[in-house]
């Protein structure tokens, strides 16, 4: 049966995803919420959506909301999760899922008590060379995964400090030190989105920022954090390891493509970089690069895609890669707005299924740990200057 959701914050992002709920049959109703009531109001009116709340709290109060969506501030989520599982409300959460072991334990155990759903909207899970990786791993094609790299390089000049102008007010920069490694779920979550295994230690190295314009500055930051740039070696259970980069200084167009993966085996590899990807084992080298490109059909395109089947007619129309499912996803949303290389309409269609089939969604509890954890542990070891530390596990999901 159809559920209602309301947004628990109303900035830049909120708008790609309202709008897909309030497409998707599975939902009856939209609402936003904003501590700038403007925001709020903006939404409401852009997508025709059913109204506002004035605060979280009269949000989670209601009968009306079924659900949220916490699209806040990436260090206030742990929190307002659990607030809102205790409320009785299911979630769909922005990623990070938190920044402490303890905020996740929070949350793992309200997902447990109170069996509603939640889902960290982690991009990377549909990001296209993971789910051609996730692929090539079920049908064993990889033989023994052993090693696996992922790249998140964001220039902070290619849009953060925009973003943290328009979120943080006046104190901005004291929220733009926000650590990389609290942030790694766009790196660690599209390596363990193919590869079945978890990080179980960590060596991390960090950069000290030295651009002096007070971001990364310990002495402005709300984090105690001057790291810009930072690397994790993370071991994995069953053997094996991944290396990981978080870079917010980087001379790289993140534009057009700010997370990359390669994953290395016993019997093939796949390697994606910024323009071309390959697929490799002792015979030779096979360019896949056409089937992991998000596109979106020109008009002149269109009018010449009338003898190809209307699943890749919708690929074509909402920015999907040819390894993406489109036959899987509502009619509603064909030629709907995407992002993140295609990931928007998936992520919010298995929130919306996890929800009305009582089932676990891709990225549930226990898996947003395992793609959030590691960078918590990681931070902890650059500010040992690369100790060696063990990191916890939650465990898997529950059958």
């Amino acid at each position: 049966m159809p559920f209602s959701i309301a947004m628990i914050g109303s900035g830049q992002f909120a708008g790609s995803f309202a709008h897909l709920f309030q497409l998707h049959p599975g939902v009856s109703k939209v609402y936003a919420v904003d501590t700038i009531a403007e925001r709020a109001d903006e939404l409401v009116g852009r997508y025709g959506l059913a109204g506002t709340f004035p605060s979280f709290d009269e949000a989670l109060a209601s009968r009306d909301v079924d659900a949220v969506a916490i699209l806040t501030q990436r260090w206030t989520h742990g929190p307002l999760v659990v607030q809102a599982l205790r409320a009785g409300k299911h979630v769909y959460s922005a990623v990070p899922m938190a920044i402490s072991a303890e905020e996740i334990g929070a949350i793992i155990d309200a997902v447990r008590e109170t069996g509603l759903t939640y889902m960290m909207g982690e991009t990377s899970h549909y990001n296209p060379a993971v789910v051609y990786a996730r692929a090539l791993a079920a049908k064993n094609e990889f033989g023994r995964l052993f090693y696996a790299e992922g790249d998140y390089v964001h220039d902070m000049d290619l849009g953060f400090y925009d973003a943290y102008r328009f979120s943080g007010g006046e104190n901005w920069k004291a929220t733009a030190s926000y650590p990389p490694m609290l942030y790694p779920t766009h790196s660690i979550g599209g390596i363990l989105g193919a590869w079945d295994t978890h990080a179980t230690s960590v060596s991390a190295i960090g950069v000290v920022d030295d651009r002096g314009d007070g971001v990364f500055d310990r002495a402005v930051s709300m984090f105690d954090n001057d790291f810009s740039n930072m690397t994790g070696l993370f071991e994995v259970a069953g053997g094996g390891s991944f290396r990981v980069n978080e870079f917010r200084r980087v001379g790289f167009p993140s534009f057009i493509r700010e997370s990359r993966f390669r994953w290395f085996g016993t019997d093939a590899s796949f390697e994606e970089m910024t323009t071309t990807a390959y697929r490799q084992d002792r015979t030779g080298v096979v360019d896949v690069s056409e089937l992991i490109e998000p596109r979106k059909a020109t008009e002149a395109e269109l009018a010449e895609l009338t003898d190809v089947s209307p699943t890749l007619r919708d690929a074509f129309l909402s920015g999907l890669a040819p390894v993406h499912d489109a036959s899987r996803l509502p009619a509603e949303f064909a030629g709907a707005p995407n992002g993140h290389e295609g990931s928007h309409h998936f992520l919010a269609d298995d929130f919306v299924t996890a929800v009305n089939n009582q089932t676990l969604a891709p990225v549930n509890a226990w898996q947003a740990a395992r793609y959030t954890l590691p960078g918590i542990y990681a931070l902890e070891s650059a500010r040992r200057n690369g100790e060696r530390l063990r990191i916890d596990d939650f465990g898997d999901a529950p059958a």
